[in-house]
């Protein structure tokens, strides 16, 4: 008989899962996880699968529907965070706030093959983090592997106050902080708040994921996306250390954000020509998009 208990142990150490489990404890201390808010997968490397497989369950569970079709992700293993967990939690007792689940050849349905335990089931919002995968991995010739979701509160704040577009937060953000530019040059989409954890909240998102690798949820979080664990939580710091220039700038201006002093266009192009940037152009016209 297997030994489950030192299984856990053997699969805890993999590379992969201590990466994973460090990125939850790494947002959990910058305040980005309130009770059990935010969620994570990662997209196995085929060189993953064959580490972790000895330690799968000798059974594996049922298959579950989800409410998307991905097709492209059929046979992909992931590993998510469990549905109502605490971030906090993950570090300490990983196989049961954690676990990896398999799609199937369709790619609307998802089975159990390690963690979970005490009838843990992935994230609520395992539909939209599949349909996304599957968006991003077309977008970057699939190099993209984490999908990172979290609840940074001046991204938030920031959604209360400003107009509900790419263009309009992208440029905030970008003027806020000389690095914005840089870690995304493509600008940040933007999903006016809708339900989470169904279909039409991951459609709107993936519409979006085609062209940015992070997109805001108003009133909600944001989604940050990467090849890895550093990529994915490096672009939501980023992101998050810009907005929280921008609201703290603004109150100190009185509530107004009619700055002084601010990095115009001509700057933000003359970063992007000195690091060789592929930015949104668009976003640096006049008009709307």
């Amino acid at each position: 008989m297997r030994d489950d208990a030192n299984l856990a142990t053997c699969m805890e150490e993999l590379a992969f899962m201590r990466s994973f489990v460090r990125l939850c404890d790494d947002g959990y201390r910058q305040g980005w996880h309130e009770r059990n808010g935010g969620n994570l997968t990662y997209r196995m490397a085929t060189e993953d699968v064959a580490f972790a497989r000895p330690f799968f369950n000798e059974t594996p569970g049922e298959w579950k529907r989800m409410d998307v079709e991905a097709p492209s992700m059929a046979g992909e293993f992931f590993v998510s965070t469990s549905a109502g967990s605490y971030m906090r939690n993950i570090s300490s007792e990983t196989s049961r706030y954690a676990g990896i689940v398999e799609i199937n050849d369709e790619g609307n349905a998802y089975r159990v093959v390690w963690g979970f335990e005490d009838g843990g089931r992935p994230t609520s919002e395992l539909s939209s983090h599949v349909l996304n995968h599957a968006v991003r991995a077309a977008a970057t010739d699939g190099a993209c592997r984490v999908m990172y979701h979290a609840h940074p509160s001046s991204v938030i704040a920031m959604t209360m106050v400003v107009e509900l577009n790419s263009r309009t937060i992208t440029r905030l953000l970008w003027q806020a902080m000389t690095e914005s530019i840089i870690a995304f040059p493509m600008g940040v989409g933007v999903v006016p708040w809708m339900v989470p954890g169904g279909a039409d909240i991951a459609k709107a998102t993936s519409k979006l994921m085609r062209t940015y690798d992070a997109v805001i949820w108003a009133s909600h979080g944001l989604f940050a996306t990467g090849a890895d664990f550093d990529a994915a939580f490096g672009l939501m710091h980023a992101i998050e250390k810009a907005a929280g220039v921008y609201v703290r700038a603004r109150c100190m201006n009185g509530g107004s954000d009619n700055f002084r002093n601010t990095i115009t266009d001509e700057g933000l192009r003359a970063i992007a020509e000195e690091f060789n940037l592929p930015i949104n152009e668009a976003f640096l016209e006049e008009t709307l998009i």
